[in-house]
């Protein structure tokens, strides 16, 4: 009995974070309602004023504001819409971080507890790509997240999706995903980040086709569908604005596989 009790409680879980994707484009779309047709600002950035480039997508809180009008906490724009805060964390894993709702019921104030710094990010478990810019491998031009509902030419239309990604600094040499592997081990969170699940390569064969992996993704349409690793594209966070030059290898964020359709 206790496999299929595990395996019902993942597919609940499963179900959860489907629901949750849901959940947060409902809330984009009343943010956009109220404002004009546009998303909020992308909290994923680093720096001030023209000084700055991309964080990792996963950033619900940055480490300081980019300027003026652009806020730190993604809950400063979408709080009025989402109180609970587990609806930003993916159900499947490992551990949710332990001041995830404080951060973000504290937004703009957020300061955690344990650490000397004044301004500490929060990093999460889904990738958030509304008014974000990524580096495309083999692209001609960057990804461009969606700055509203009905869209731009040469937008995506992709929001929210698992992680899924390639050799973080947390994780070296292996895969990482907030969904659980089939052979997994736990790369551990730190004071600002949540755990996530990692898998390293068997050998240099070990290709995205071999991975056992039910990854989900939101669209601005409202749709979540499932999609499987071998059916991503590898984005590198972009040292520029403009999502011309890739973050180093090594260390570094490393690869976050979008799915295909967010070209489309």
């Amino acid at each position: 009995m206790l496999p299929v009790m595990a395996k019902a409680r993942r597919h609940a879980r499963t179900i959860q974070t489907m629901e949750n994707q849901r959940q947060i484009v409902i809330a984009l779309t009343c943010f956009a309602t109220d404002n004009n047709g546009r998303y909020p600002d992308s909290v994923a950035t680093i720096g001030s004023a023209t000084n700055w480039n991309w964080q990792e997508p996963t950033m619900l809180t940055s480490a300081c504001r980019r300027g003026s009008n652009v806020n730190r906490s993604m809950s400063s724009y979408l709080r009025p819409y989402i109180e609970d805060a587990g609806i930003m964390f993916c159900t499947n894993a490992p551990q949710k971080y332990k001041y995830l709702q404080q951060a973000w019921d504290a937004a703009e104030n957020w300061d955690n507890p344990e650490t000397p710094y004044p301004m500490d990010p929060v990093i999460g478990t889904y990738c958030f790509y509304w008014n974000y810019t990524g580096f495309l491998d083999g692209q001609k031009e960057p990804f461009k997240g969606p700055h509203g509902p009905t869209g731009h030419l040469g937008e995506s239309k992709l929001l929210i999706s698992d992680y899924f990604g390639y050799g973080h600094w947390r994780s070296p040499n292996a895969y990482g995903s907030c969904e659980k592997f089939e052979d997994t081990s736990v790369a551990s969170g730190t004071l600002v980040s949540s755990d996530f699940w990692s898998f390293y390569p068997l050998d240099e064969n070990t290709g995205l086709d071999t991975i056992e992996l039910k990854l989900h993704a939101a669209y601005t349409d409202g749709h979540v569908e499932r999609y499987s690793p071998s059916q991503t594209i590898p984005m590198r966070v972009s040292m520029t604005s403009d999502g011309s030059l890739p973050y180093p290898d090594s260390p570094g964020p490393g690869i976050f596989y979008i799915p295909q359709n967010a070209l489309y």
